[in-house]
């Protein structure tokens, strides 16, 4: 019996998979005299996982280990999340539109401003956590690279 995690559900799988795989990022599964055709998309096997698509469906996989229950309940298999303190302006250009208010809780990946720069809208967004303090800009202003954009507590 094998253990993985598939798309974040722990799996067990009898033997009796065959791969083969046609070069480095293609491949192919015969299974119980069924046959997929699979494509390698990441491949961080540092971290141990896959990210691969068969026949259409994208799948991460994981070999699931011993140690992986260890290092859950212990915490660390959290990513690290960062505090932010301030954001500056990446480069210069125009405030086109501010999509946070001070108070709110901000998590990665959260839009915070556009700004337009050599004819592009950017749109910047949170790389850590943490509560809006203050906006020390405000829509249509220009700014310089290195501006004083957000505070956070």
């Amino acid at each position: 019996m094998n253990n993985w995690i598939i798309d974040g559900k722990p799996t067990q799988t009898l033997s009796g998979a065959a791969v083969k795989w046609h070069d480095n990022r293609f491949f192919e599964i015969k299974f119980e005299g069924k046959k997929f055709h699979g494509e390698l998309i990441a491949d961080q096997s540092e971290n141990g996982l896959l990210t691969i698509r068969i026949n259409h469906r994208t799948f991460q996989v994981k070999k699931a280990h011993a140690l992986d229950e260890l290092i859950s309940s212990m915490g660390l298999d959290k990513p690290k999340l960062r505090k932010l303190k301030e954001i500056q302006a990446p480069m210069p250009g125009r405030i086109t539109a501010i999509h946070v208010k001070v108070g709110q809780e901000v998590q990665p990946g959260d839009s915070l401003v556009s700004l337009e720069a050599m004819k592009m809208e950017n749109v910047l967004k949170a790389e850590g956590t943490g509560t809006l303090k203050s906006i020390a800009v405000t829509a249509g202003a220009v700014v310089e690279k290195g501006a004083l954009l957000f505070e956070f507590d």
